[in-house]
This record gives C-alpha cells, structure tokens and sequence, in this order.
C-alpha cells in the first residue's frame, strides 16, 4: 500500500475537471441545438437566423432550464396540481418563449409555436438520450439470439 498523502487522495466536493465532462456537455449542447433547429423547421412561427444564433440558443435554454425553470415550477405548483401536471406544458412554453425574447434572431411568433416548438426540443432530446449516457458516451448495442 503506497504511503498515505493527504494531498493526492483528498476528495473535495466539487466535481473535478474531467474532459469527460466537457464532451457530455457539448455533445447535449449539440442535441438541443438540434431540436431548435428542427422546431425551426417544422412549425411555422418559430424561426432562428444562423448557426450562431442557433448555438446561443441551446445555451440559453439550457441555462435557463437550470436556473429559471424550478423556480417557475415551484411557483406554479398549485396550478400544476390542479391541472394534474398539464400545466407544466404552459410553463415550458413560455420559458421556450422567455429564450426567443432574450435572444435577437430566434423568433417565436406566439403561444402555439412555443409549445410544439418546445415539444419537438423535448422528443428530439428525449429520443438522444436514448443513444447518449450521462457521460456524453455513445454507442451502438447489438443484441444477439444464440442457441
């Protein structure tokens, strides 16, 4: 057993740097990116001018799913529970609304295009992270029937 020193095997709270973590988080970048871009191209009303704008927009909509949708959640909880959750789809609209509005060139025309945008960024990052771990790892399983 090698000697013990407190400064190689100290364990902090904080998540250390790993590039591990850095491939995940633009790899789910990418994915959400992806599914603006097909909301873009899908529903009429929804619109984003360039590749640029395109990749502030996952940004923003990942930050502020961090930091503003919890707090948007919590204070619609009692609408939400009347609701029995459908009201969650008004909240998550509007915050897909809340990026075209901070962001220039992202447009969302009005309500209806915000929730079936929302929804296509939603079943598109759904349907990735069937193929993508938590890691930002992928790959391609084969099963096979042996007899």
């Amino acid at each position: 057993m090698p000697p013990h020193d407190p400064h190689i095997y100290r364990q902090s709270s904080q998540q250390k740097f790993d590039a591990r973590n850095v491939k995940a988080f633009f790899i789910r970048l990418l994915i959400c990116a992806g599914g603006i871009a097909a909301a873009a191209w899908i529903v009429p009303g929804v619109a984003i001018t360039g590749p640029g704008t395109l990749l502030l927009a996952a940004l923003l909509m990942g930050l502020i799913n961090a930091f503003v949708r919890p707090v948007a959640v919590l204070l619609t909880l009692p609408a939400t529970i009347v609701t029995l959750g459908v009201f969650l789809l008004v909240v998550n609209a509007a915050l897909f609304g809340l990026v075209a509005w901070l962001l220039e060139g992202f447009v969302v025309t009005g309500f209806w295009p915000a929730l079936f945008g929302w929804l296509i960024v939603w079943f598109v990052s759904w349907l990735a992270s069937a193929f993508v771990g938590p890691r930002g790892s992928y790959g391609i399983y084969v099963a096979e029937r042996r007899n």
